[in-house]
């Protein structure tokens, strides 16, 4: 089992943007290591100051924050759950401005749509922005056998239990699942509250439910708005927002290409850690997972999570399908080359006519299918079939 003091694969990158930018935004949902990490970077750092924001002290320290800042101007200052107090930022730019030093400003934001928006204005070209995930299993990999080879029985607890570090370190799964229940409660009657959604818990909750049925599969913001009562369009478009923005639910675009063909149009959704996408299903352990039909969709979404957070810069992900059926499940494209992934939950994985197809119509470089196999091995000529870990080679 990993240790809870396991360095996360971002540390060295957060110390690098700190290093060569005078802030860094590090962004990622409730609960998934940002403060641990944040303190352990601040702790490397003599005369840092940490300060939690949705502490009534700590906020009060900030109500002349032009002169704070100015008073600390030779120190590491980190400000947790930065959203809470949207006013700093308008006093950051003028503070970076006058006294431009690398490494001056830690912020920590759980909601990235919002926070993004206040920062974007008053910092562009001051600070650096890094995401931090739950655990990947490139970290559980390294952490369990010191090595990139993948251990099985570890890469299941993960996608079972899902990445947030209290529930991936829980003792049993049944404690992991109690622990995961009870997150999404909190999440949706007092985090989402603090960040200023007013829409009622238990409707947020049903409309994630829903998206948990759909996990994998395009949004069809009309149909959930009928379940849900005859909502308009609008809110149940607003509600997927809300949730992605707080980096709970991915929302991955289609891919077009000009060939001729009916293309599908609609954004695909996925629940992004495939333990809570378990909680809200009511899977409880492996063996109610397997008998349940969103196997191999929860799969897919675990998968295209692992590529997604550790892609390099500049990369764009999207998905393929055609009227017709032919579809590639992620797509990333890194300039003019586009390298495409095929999600399959079989040790021995088959593809379609789709598939080939699927890799003529986009263009790719080469394409990876990703099954849960203890190591790489080639399946065509510019085809690897691959355990969800990702390296610099796949680029």
């Amino acid at each position: 089992m990993i240790e809870k003091s396991t360095e996360r694969l971002q540390a060295s990158k957060a110390l690098k943007r700190l290093q060569t930018n005078p802030g860094l935004v590090l962004l990622g949902p409730r609960q998934v290591g940002k403060t641990t990490l944040a303190r352990a970077i601040a702790a490397q750092t003599p005369g840092s100051l940490f300060l939690d924001l949705q502490r009534m002290a700590d906020r009060i320290k900030l109500e002349r924050a032009e002169l704070f800042f100015a008073e600390h101007r030779d120190r590491l200052v980190v400000l947790d759950e930065v959203q809470s107090m949207p006013n700093v930022f308008v006093q950051l730019r003028p503070e970076i401005d006058a006294y431009r030093r690398n490494g001056r400003l830690l912020l920590l934001g759980s909601a990235s749509g919002r926070l993004l928006a206040q920062s974007a204005e008053s910092l562009a070209g001051r600070v650096s922005y890094l995401q931090l995930s739950p655990f990947l299993a490139d970290e559980i990999a390294r952490s369990a056998v010191d090595t990139l080879q993948c251990d099985l029985t570890h890469l299941q607890t993960l996608w079972i239990k899902g990445g947030f570090p209290l529930s991936y370190t829980a003792s049993s799964m049944e404690d992991s699942f109690q622990w995961r229940s009870d997150f999404i409660m909190n999440f949706l009657s007092r985090d989402l509250k603090e960040l200023g959604v007013r829409v009622p818990a238990e409707t947020l909750h049903r409309f994630w439910r829903m998206l948990a049925h759909m996990h994998g599969q395009q949004f069809n913001a009309s149909a959930i708005a009928a379940s849900l009562g005859g909502l308009s369009h609008s809110t149940t478009q607003a509600y997927l927002d809300i949730l992605v923005d707080t980096m709970m639910v991915r929302k991955l675009e289609p891919h077009f290409v000009n060939i001729g063909k009916r293309l599908v149009k609609s954004p695909k959704v996925y629940v992004r850690d495939s333990g809570l996408l378990h909680a809200l299903l009511g899977l409880p352990d492996s063996n109610a997972l397997m008998g349940h039909s969103i196997a191999g969709a929860s799969w897919e979404g675990f998968c295209i999570e692992q590529i997604c957070n550790q892609l390099p810069p500049g990369a764009a992900v999207s998905y393929y399908r055609t009227a017709a059926g032919t579809e590639l499940d992620l797509i990333v494209e890194l300039g003019s080359k586009k390298i495409a992934f095929e999600m399959k939950f079989s040790s021995a994985p088959k593809v379609t006519k789709g598939f080939w197809q699927g890799l003529e119509d986009v263009g790719v470089s080469k394409a990876y299918i990703v099954a849960p196999v203890q190591e790489a091995w080639q399946f065509d000529s510019n085809v690897q079939v691959i355990p969800p870990l990702v390296h610099e080679g796949l680029w």
